[in-house]
């Protein structure tokens, strides 16, 4: 009997039924302190009656609940309300795979992009020793934005064995344990060792994982007969028809990959999800497949280093190296050349016009600089020392490069641009603080993006104002006929979401393109009718793409890892970077001697610190953090990490029991939740029309600090508002900018923020008025109040961080401390610390890049 609407479990009120079956009922259902919808699934009693078997299932719900991979759905809670067993999970919007395959088979092209982020989420789950048992296209869900996402894990353990004679080929047979004689799965989907009762371990899914390929591939099941005892014995006995037989050929590497997991015995089999990944990523690479579709990203963490053991992966499926590097017909197919082979950062790229490559790279942990690399050789000779970065090459070959280097935070990094003789010579600077900057067609003018009082500003020529933002700014290149300039729109400060914009010298601006979670590199395509830019909607797994200028958003090249489009040359070829991405956490706990590596996922960011130095919050907003980011706390004696939820930038109030973050709502605005890290509900802080960049707990515990913009502004202030009610009241101009809870002094009465000249300056809450922090220098900002109110920690945004204490009232200052990484190989930026009251213990965070730089040719 289903359960009515607002039935209650738990925290969880229930919604309206979505679904039923063998293993219970779901129901979408409102997570009462979250403030989310989620799947609710009730298991029925006769799955849960066996207290032993019910412990295993949950222990085994918990593991799956720490993997947080994006290809696997997101296990939330466990849990019994009435003598009823209930499993919470994230609400899905899509279909099951089995709705997604045609009878007559999917394009190689389609199953391949599908199959690779299946055999990612089999990796992530086998990696910490988790066995799905029964992978069937039913436990297989597509969401609406193509990313796919395995269910059900762990949840065969609760089925009861079923007479086998009697089992149709879609039943699921399973007894209470895996051990010898006991039969597990899905008739049909089951590997050999399952049918035959056996122990079974990872290589079972990967047999499963071969049976839906084929039949992705094919439209009809590998292995189906008439009865279920029939099909068990095609199992054990027999191979699946040859693709031959079908209209669907999905070529003979491809076909070797499925025959190769559907061996019989499981050693013969892949060994590791992982290769199988690699080796389909690598035919999709390197034979030309690509898509035109608007599919999501394919998430990978294998690195093009590894593409000799993709070929000893796929020649162990029987696959030729030849096959693997061809293109799969005569037509014109993609050729990736690789240019760089050492170790470090690539920052921007361009084509000269004689053909040859201008690249911006800081290599095994040195100093960015500046080198030149030709087509067709390995080989790269650095150019005139002092340039450190390309930011254009006009049609005569003079060059826009940056002088000098420094970090403004998030993902923004400024130069002193200046002109270069392409032949060599001294470079004339021009102007300061240039984040990006292009030539104008005929090599007259430049368009560039800079921050100027707290705003970042696209000017075209330089000077003319033409468009202004709270947020910022990236990538911008002017049209091939230099009416239009393309740019990539940031809604918020020190995120790379955004999308794609125009604006022509009248101020008119465009967004062409749709929007994505992660969005940098952009060029425009020789005939000047698209824009060609990488971005990604979930994870940080770029894909190179295609906006028209009346909007129309296709896909190009899909690719592996984090692209980033840097050129495009009048030919067509195609300039790009691939990089692997990470931020870290490093932590020094109150009373140790010595820092700790405190990193969770791929990209973890600390937001703050609770004021004794205990617990650290901080969020994931890369491949793992999917499409809306997740937040954390950990404490800093290396717990595991608890997940808080969905959201960004979670700050703590002084004793660690709650967090303010951001989450996405309903019209692509960010609203302001209050979490708690305990027991306790969620809710929504209203902040009027005041959109929210991030937030924090004043020291009282009653009042939040915000940085934020009004509507219609063009420019973030700091606002005060009541935690219990009543709208934020600005106390600052615009043009502020703070990142830490420290900022606000140990009273609550003032905060030290970086004001719209770039200088500290202390902003008095109730009042509003401001007084300018003695003897700082350009581009620090405040850390930390002293206890006593009367210093202030400063630093600035840079690789190794040093930190000076000020006192406020003399302008002295004296060095505190210096932080810095091991390793500066491709570290492109290492923040200053967040630290507890008393100074003792510390949190800061490290972000890693390490590039490589490619030709591609033959894209459309």
């Amino acid at each position: 009997m289903p359960c009515p609407a607002d039935t209650q479990f738990g925290p969880y009120k229930v919604i309206a039924l979505i679904g039923s079956g063998g293993m219970g009922e779901v129901y979408r259902a409102r997570d009462t302190r979250l403030l989310r919808d989620v799947a609710l699934k009730v298991l029925p009693a006769s799955f849960t009656n066996d207290p032993e078997r019910l412990r295993r299932f949950e222990q085994e719900a918990r593991a799956v609940a720490a993997l947080n991979h994006p290809n696997i759905v997101s296990v939330y809670d466990v849990g019994a309300a009435d003598g009823l067993h209930y499993i919470v999970s994230e609400l899905l919007e899509g279909e099951t795979l089995r709705e997604r395959i045609p009878a007559s088979g999917m394009p190689a092209r389609k199953a391949i992009e599908l199959a690779v982020q299946l055999a990612n989420g089999l990796a992530a789950a086998h990696d910490q020793g988790i066995v799905h048992r029964d992978l069937k296209p039913e436990n297989i869900f597509i969401t609406r934005n193509g990313r796919l996402k395995i269910l059900d894990f762990g949840l065969a353990k609760l089925r009861n064995a079923e007479p086998l004679e009697d089992a149709a080929d879609g039943v699921t047979m399973v007894a209470t344990q895996t051990s010898a004689g006991q039969v597990l799965g899905t008739v049909g989907y089951m590997s050999p060792e399952q049918v035959r009762g056996g122990a079974i371990d990872h290589r079972s899914d990967i047999f499963s994982f071969g049976s839906i390929l084929y039949e992705m591939l094919r439209g009809q099941r590998a292995f189906k007969r008439n009865t279920g005892a029939e099909t068990m014995t095609a199992i054990l006995n027999e191979d699946p028809p040859e693709f031959s037989s079908s209209g669907n050929m999905p070529g003979p590497a491809l076909e070797r990959i499925v025959r190769h997991c559907l061996e019989k015995q499981p050693g013969q089999r892949f060994q590791s999800a992982h290769d199988i990944a690699f080796g389909l990523e690598s035919l999709s690479d390197l034979s030309g497949l690509s898509s035109t579709s608007t599919a999501a990203p394919v998430p990978s963490r294998k690195r093009w280093i590894r593409a000799l053991a993709a070929a000893l992966v796929l020649i162990a499926a029987g696959t030729a190296l030849g096959a693997l590097v061809r293109p799969a017909s005569k037509e014109s197919q993609p050729t990736l050349h690789r240019m760089t082979f050492r170790r470090g950062n690539i920052w921007n790229a361009r084509f000269a016009p004689d053909g040859n490559i201008i690249y911006s790279a800081s290599w095994d942990g040195q100093p960015p600089a500046l080198f030149m690399a030709q087509p067709g050789s390995t080989e790269s000779r650095p150019l005139e020392a002092g340039l450190v970065h390309i930011f254009g090459v006009s049609p005569s070959g003079e060059l826009a490069v940056g002088t000098s280097h420094h970090v403004l935070g998030g993902f923004e990094f400024a130069s002193m641009l200046a002109r270069a003789p392409r032949g060599g010579g001294a470079p004339r600077d021009i102007v300061d603080n240039i984040e990006f900057a292009d030539w104008s067609p005929d090599g007259a003018s430049l368009a560039v993006v800079r921050r100027v009082a707290g705003k970042v500003r696209l000017e075209y020529p330089l000077g003319k104002v033409l468009y202004e933002t709270p947020g910022w700014v990236s990538h911008a290149r002017i049209s091939p006929d230099g009416s239009l300039v393309a740019f990539i729109n940031h809604p918020y400060i020190g995120d790379d979401g955004g999308a794609v914009m125009t604006i022509d010298a009248t101020g008119n601006k465009k967004t062409i393109s749709n929007q994505y979670s992660s969005a940098q590199g952009l060029a425009w395509h020789p005939d000047g009718k698209e824009v060609w830019f990488t971005g990604t909607t979930t994870g940080a797994n770029r894909q190179l793409r295609a906006a028209s200028l009346t909007g129309k958003d296709r896909l190009v090249y899909l690719g592996t890892g984090e692209l980033t489009v840097q050129d495009i040359a009048k030919d067509g070829k195609v300039l790009f970077s691939r990089d692997d991405d990470r931020s870290g956490l490093i932590g020094m706990a109150p009373g140790a001697t010595k820092e700790t590596d405190l990193s969770w996922d791929d990209w973890t960011v600390p937001r703050d610190l609770s004021d004794d130095g205990t617990i650290v919050s901080f969020d994931e907003t890369g491949e793992a953090g999917g499409e809306t980011g997740a937040m954390y706390f950990r404490r800093m004696d290396g717990s595991p990490a608890v997940r808080l939820g969905d959201g960004l930038g979670p700050s703590l109030s002084p004793d660690g029991k709650w967090v303010l973050a951001m989450v996405p709502g309903p019209d692509g605005r960010r609203k302001l939740i209050e979490v708690p890290t305990g027991a306790g509900e969620t809710r929504a802080i209203s902040t009027g029309d005041v959109l929210v960049n991030v937030a924090y707990f004043f020291p009282d515990a009653r009042h939040i600090l915000e940085l934020g913009s009004a509507a219609g502004s063009r420019g973030m202030r700091l606002w005060v508002q009541d935690l219990e009610g009543g709208a934020p009241r600005p106390f600052s101009p615009e043009g502020v900018r703070i990142r830490r809870r420290g900022a606000i002094s140990p009273d609550g009465k003032r905060v030290a923020a970086v004001d719209p000249e770039g200088k500290i300056s202390i902003y008095d809450v109730a009042g509003g008025n401001a007084s300018l922090v003695p003897n700082t220098e350009e581009g620090e900002e405040a850390l930390q109040w002293t206890t006593d109110g009367k210093s202030l920690l400063v630093a600035r945004q840079e690789i190794s961080s040093r930190v000076f204490l000020l006192d406020l009232a003399t302008g002295q200052r004296k060095p505190f401390k210096a932080f810095s990484m091991p390793d500066p190989t491709g570290l492109i930026d290492s923040s200053p610390p967040i630290f507890s009251r008393d100074l003792k213990a510390y949190t800061h965070s490290y972000m890693r890049i390490m590039s490589d730089l490619y030709i591609v040719e033959g894209l459309k």
